[in-house]
């Protein structure tokens, strides 16, 4: 059975979002559409051969914490290792670090393969990247030469370690605690960690966590966090740094990868390394959850593309009922893909997830750009990379768990039962809304200082480039009233955020109670954009007689159903967003 469209694929990155074009640059000359396909036929194997197997039994065999260590599924050490001696981990850096300056928008991709096969399984070595990046980004030379070579290779995992029970999202009330020693650079670390991603697994011979802690004097709030490598076992001795592993969370989905509780210098000897400078922590660690963030948006696509396929592939074997037109009881029944219903629910599934990927894969060419670009185009870049972010993490996050709904609805009972894949689909994209900040936290960050900076400048550009689309669309006869929606769609996203934007100084409160509204507002205008972009392409290709007909005329009818069923959902969250009624604001605790 499919879990990805490799055709679908193929059209993101090559057609519509013209992934060749980084190669124009230096750090990517060496790179061409062969290189690029022998990447994605790689990713494609290891996932074929070595994740999808896996995909059922990890959730069935979920790990366990036996004797202060948690075993996890026995494939998992060989699927580790493979990750590192392939070079995943390092891909997308430097030839002189051993990469092979893989943009990441092809690394993205790849991961894409990875997570719609089996997501526990494609969670630890990209934690590893993102920890071994914050190292070779910020930290010394020594930590660089002690901690990233067995990072890269596979031996040793990596982790994020923020969260702590009174300290989720408000990293301002961060407690654990860092103490210098005679040792520069070296601190001793107390506190505790939850909810940390493969933060003890037995698939590695060590865990490095990349951890934040506020040094004993250091200033109240954010601006005192620091950031600090904090080895499971140290280096090179390979003796317990007493970090310990107190519990194991037992998740609804995505069980294959283990959540850690974390116990740090209970016996006073847990030792931590300095990344960079005191106090500049959580600036360093937005690298990676920024950079994490456009991962999650991209997890949550994979596994509801590959409840798409799933589900797809059941409508078109399952027979059940006749057209609504056919009397004789006599006749075959037909394939549920043949009812309306069902094909509303297919088309949701479609335009939701290739909707989502193109942003995603346009956010990921964007931070290529920020890589390697100059000047102006690197400045513009950015700050649209910025703006878009929380949408790209959270549009896919909210809108998949709709999606394997529908995947689950599709296949009705069957869909309810552990024979078929979808229920755990169903359970594993819960998790999205939720870590790397949730939908709330998304929400306040779009519209109280994305849509603010610069004065405006980054919603300034992305209405530019929305406006750069429509321009190209009307271009095209088939187009124009798709391209005059959006454009009337535009102009009332820009009269609403006007408006809220009046409330901004004059009640905080209220500018930022519907935020998580605003997000799905600007979500649903940002995907909507997408496919006209990827309408455009579809009807060049059309236009210039291309043999595949069927998926390009798939994508047009993709679109059409997203501006007819998706977009108009905008009309009733402007209303709201606009209305003077601050009932959250005004509601009570003791009135529930």
């Amino acid at each position: 059975m499919p879990f990805y469209s490799k055709r679908d694929l193929q059209f993101q990155l090559f057609e519509n979002q013209k992934v060749l074009e980084l190669t124009c640059f230096k750090y990517f000359e060496d790179h061409s559409q062969e290189t690029f396909q022998m990447v994605l036929e790689a990713a494609d194997q290891i996932a074929v051969t070595s994740l999808f197997p896996l995909l059922t039994d990890m959730d069935r065999n979920e790990p366990q914490l036996i004797g202060g260590k948690i075993k996890v599924h026995e494939g998992m050490k060989k699927i580790v290792r493979q990750f590192g001696q392939d070079g995943w981990i390092n891909a997308t850096f430097s030839y002189e670090e051993g990469g092979q300056q893989l943009p990441n928008t092809i690394h993205l991709a790849a991961g894409f393969i990875f997570q719609a096969a089996n997501y526990s399984s494609s969670v630890y070595p990209f934690l590893t990247t993102g920890a071994a990046n914050l190292i070779r980004t910020f930290g010394s030379q020594q930590l660089i030469d002690t901690f990233t070579p067995n990072m890269y290779n596979g031996k040793w995992q990596g982790t994020m370690a923020l969260t702590e029970p009174d300290a989720g999202s408000s990293l301002t009330d961060l407690s654990t605690m860092a103490i210098p020693t005679e040792k520069e650079g070296v601190f001793k670390i107390q506190g505790q960690k939850i909810y940390i991603s493969c933060g003890d697994h037995d698939a590695c011979e060590n865990v490095i966590h990349l951890m934040l802690a506020r040094i004993k004097g250091a200033p109240a709030g954010v601006k005192g966090i620091s950031l600090f490598v904090v080895p499971q076992k140290r280096v090179p001795d390979n003796e317990p740094n007493d970090v310990l592993t107190e519990g194991i969370y037992h998740k609804m989905g995505y069980k294959g990868a283990p959540i850690a509780h974390l116990m740090i210098g209970s016996n006073d000897s847990a030792e931590g390394y300095l990344v960079g400078e005191a106090n500049k922590g959580l600036s360093y660690m937005f690298q990676m959850m920024n950079e994490a963030r456009v991962g999650v948006g991209m997890n949550a696509a994979a596994i509801g593309t590959a409840a798409f396929q799933s589900s797809l592939a059941y409508a078109k074997e399952r027979p059940q009922g006749r057209k609504i037109t056919e009397k004789d009881p006599s006749k075959p029944q037909i394939p549920i893909i043949e009812h309306a219903d069902v094909k509303r629910m297919l088309l949701f599934q479609k335009s939701v997830t290739e909707g989502a990927l193109s942003l995603l894969f346009f956010c990921a060419k964007l931070g290529d750009l920020v890589h390697v670009a100059e000047g102006k185009e690197k400045e513009e870049a950015s700050l649209l990379l910025d703006l878009l972010t929380p949408i790209a993490k959270t549009y896919p996050s909210e809108i998949c768990c709709l999606t394997t709904s529908a995947a689950v609805q599709i296949l009705g009972g069957a869909g309810y039962t552990t024979d078929f894949p979808v229920e755990q689909y169903y359970r594993e994209a819960r998790i999205h809304p939720i870590h790397e900040g949730t939908t709330g936290i998304h929400g306040l960050d779009l519209l109280g200082r994305k849509v603010l900076m610069q004065e405006g400048k980054a919603l300034q550009l992305f209405a530019a480039e929305i406006i750069k689309t429509i321009s190209s669309a009307k271009k095209l006869n088939h187009l124009i009233p798709f391209a005059e929606k959006l454009e009337k769609y535009l102009q009332r996203a820009q009269q609403t955020s006007f408006h809220l934007f009046g409330k901004a100084s004059q009640n905080p409160e209220e500018f930022l109670s519907d935020a998580s509204l605003y997000l799905e507002y600007i979500g649903i205008l940002t995907i909507s954009w997408q496919w006209l972009s990827q309408g455009i392409t579809a009807h060049e290709a059309l236009d210039k007689g291309s043999p595949e007909t069927d998926f390009y005329k798939g994508k047009l009818m993709a679109m059409r159903y997203f501006f007819e069923y998706e977009l108009v959902k905008m009309d009733g969250l402007g209303k709201r967003l606009v209305s003077d009624d601050m009932l959250t604001v005004e509601m009570k605790g003791e009135w529930f």
